[in-house]
């Protein structure tokens, strides 16, 4: 049975992960050119991704990587008023612990054979049981599993379905190494996540391993070309901090003192989203698994549900070994049950978060009662 994994992120590396313990060899192509190709992103929430990293016999390694300070929250409105304080005990359960991305990528990595991934392979289509790259070679296989996320090319063989703008747009900057170069600041964000809500925008500064705090700013309600219209330079990082904190009229000075401290990275990201309960005939030889098949609002589940299919489907297939299309088939109904759930309660936070007193909502969420 020729395995191909379309995609090194986290849940294409799960699922070979689960395959290899069970005795089952696959191959995962990915189109970076090496694992230091480009960066892996920031902090990650990992809950009921634990679940999947214990199909994959690296809880231990997990928790050596995960900080449980990460877990500290704290969540206040743009006039500065404080809400909410959370700070974790130094014996607390690593229920949700922060992972740097990066981190946990590359213990996904160091837990397979150092042939299983084959970088510089970037999918170009499928046909005829051979896998087609864009550098013009090719590769057989009897299951595909597009693991390529938010911009599958794979998601094309099992549905026409494809991501929509949720009207969410987030600029993103940073401050690098702010116990050294902003101590007031690095007080100020804490261990953890520092959540700033209200009229439509937040702003989450997040400590990130490294010790950089990467911040989002987030405006909703917005549209697909918000940013050709919002007057933010891109190219212009002085500028475009400028204009930034020009977006947020009448927040307390505290929050625009962090993005004055930011360097020059400023990126534009637009959030898109498929369908909520997004489903599909199971088709021969091909399925779907993370944001390939159910992208949704980035509110803490992205990431746990990837890892969640990788190690489900990985389960499927070594209990029905001789049998793809039943093995597929049963991971498909229990992803498409579990994700369609995780989904509507995603699209419910994001509708939260969207409103003009989002602060005190999430507040009433934190703390029902």
């Amino acid at each position: 049975m020729a395995i191909a994994i379309v995609g090194a992120g986290l849940g294409g590396l799960a699922l070979a992960r689960v395959l290899h313990v069970n005795g089952i060899d696959a191959v995962v192509y990915e189109r970076d050119s090496s694992r230091e190709a480009r960066g892996q992103g920031g902090m990650l929430d990992i809950h009921s991704g634990q679940r999947a990293l214990r199909e994959a016999g690296l809880i231990e390694q997990f928790h050596a990587i995960a900080r449980g300070e990460g877990q500290d929250m704290r969540l206040l409105e743009p006039d500065g008023t404080l809400l909410l304080q959370e700070d974790t005990p130094e014996d607390a359960p690593l229920a949700r612990p922060e992972v740097d991305r990066a981190d946990l990528r590359t213990m996904l990595l160091d837990s397979l054979p150092g042939d299983v991934v084959r970088w510089g392979h970037a999918f170009r289509s499928a046909a005829g049981g051979l896998l087609h790259f864009a550098d013009g070679s090719s590769a057989p296989y009897d299951l595909l599993v597009g693991a390529d996320g938010a911009a599958s090319r794979v998601r094309a063989l099992v549905t026409d379905a494809r991501p929509v703008h949720t009207g969410k747009n987030v600029v993103e900057v940073g401050i690098p190494d702010i116990d050294r170069t902003h101590p007031d600041l690095a007080a100020m964000v804490g261990r953890g996540t520092y959540w700033v809500l209200g009229n439509g925008i937040s702003l989450a500064a997040q400590r990130n391993g490294d010790g950089r705090v990467r911040i989002g700013v987030s405006f909703y309600n917005t549209g697909e070309d918000w940013f050709a219209t919002s007057g933010i330079p891109f190219d212009d990082p002085a500028a475009a901090r400028a204009r930034l904190i020009e977006l947020l009229p009448g927040w307390d000075p505290r929050f625009t003192a962090l993005i004055e401290a930011c360097d020059d990275t400023v990126l534009a990201r637009s959030i898109t989203t498929l369908p909520i309960g997004l489903t599909w005939p199971s088709r021969p030889g091909v399925t779907l698994l993370g944001d390939a098949a159910h992208l949704m609002p980035a509110v803490g589940q992205g990431a746990n549900l990837a890892l969640l299919d990788g190690a489900a489907l990985g389960l499927a297939l070594a209990a029905h070994p001789d049998d793809v299309p039943a093995a597929v088939g049963a991971y498909e109904r229990e992803m498409f049950e579990r994700t369609g759930a995780a989904a509507r309660k995603s699209a419910d936070m994001h509708a939260l978060l969207s409103s003009p007193d989002a602060a005190r909502k999430l507040l009433a969420f934190f703390q029902p009662g």
